[in-house]
């Protein structure tokens, strides 16, 4: 399994990996085997195919539900994204590395993100967005677009690409935190001596409350910040369109689910919500 892990997981962060998955002993695995070397040669290293016998290698296949073979899978950031079953003819299995191999916009985003690696901000931004050209919707651009544009403080042109990218895409979670941070950084406009006066005046100012709410996790203040959104919570859940609530979540998604914090706070705010 360490084999599998390094030469087709890891492996499929830099290039297309194809998983051949096969048995010395079945026929089928015998005729589709040399096509997939063909191919693999006609591409010159623009996917690697690696043979997973699966007598060998039997923890693989059962991991990735292998039932039948020859069982072909392409992976790509260490995800499945296309296969087949069986020996398909020579269009079938073309059609599939269509699927697989990197397009335009994937092999400009893998430009950008080096781009943006080496520390050359705006080519990368040029690069991410001939990539968008291309696709756009290509998750990793986005991703990658919306990151620069946050370093330099341009959160609602970042925010409006986070949105297009889909919440089953490989990255949502990575997508979901950074979309949380932007919106948790946007809430710090006001006076928190003056909110804070306001609140002790009249505790049932939810205006001021939630606008102290959101300066005081705009500045990384979290636990007084959970504090003062779950009161709003507790006083009136849909104030605002629920807009304490919603901070809160974005305070969970930045300090992520082991955080004390949330774990407390998570807690407290169903018991106000469900009681």
């Amino acid at each position: 399994m360490e084999d599998f892990d390094r030469d087709v997981l890891a492996r499929s962060a830099e290039v297309p990996v194809v998983a051949d998955f096969w048995a010395p002993w079945c026929a089928p695995c015998r005729a589709l085997g040399p096509l997939l070397e063909r191919l693999a040669a006609e591409h010159a290293g623009a996917f690697v195919l690696a043979k997973v016998d699966v007598d060998q290698v039997a923890g693989a296949a059962e991991r990735f539900r292998v039932q039948s073979i020859p069982a072909v899978k392409g992976f790509c950031d260490g995800a499945v994204v296309a296969e087949f079953v069986g020996a398909q003819p020579e269009a079938v299995v073309r059609q599939f590395l269509a699927a697989v191999l990197p397009t335009e916009a994937d092999q400009k985003a893998r430009e950008a993100a080096g781009r943006a690696a080496d520390g050359d901000a705006a080519a990368a931004e040029e690069a991410f967005r001939e990539a968008l050209a291309h696709d756009g919707r290509h998750p990793a651009a986005l991703l990658g677009l919306a990151r620069l544009l946050a370093e330099r403080g341009v959160d609602d042109e970042a925010l409006r690409l986070l949105d297009r990218i889909s919440p089953t895409a490989p990255l949502a979670a990575t997508v979901e935190r950074l979309a949380a941070e932007l919106r948790t950084r946007g809430g710090s406009d006001g006076d928190e001596p003056s909110l804070r006066a306001r609140v002790a005046a009249d505790p049932a100012d939810l205006d001021a409350r939630l606008a102290l709410g959101r300066i005081l996790a705009a500045r990384q203040r979290w636990e007084d910040a959970l504090a003062q959104l779950l009161e709003v919570v507790r006083r009136d859940a849909g104030f605002a369109d629920g807009a304490a609530r919603k901070a809160m979540l974005d305070v969970f998604a930045v300090l992520g689910p082991e955080h004390p914090l949330t774990d407390r706070y998570r807690g407290e705010l169903a018991t106000v919500l469900f009681r």
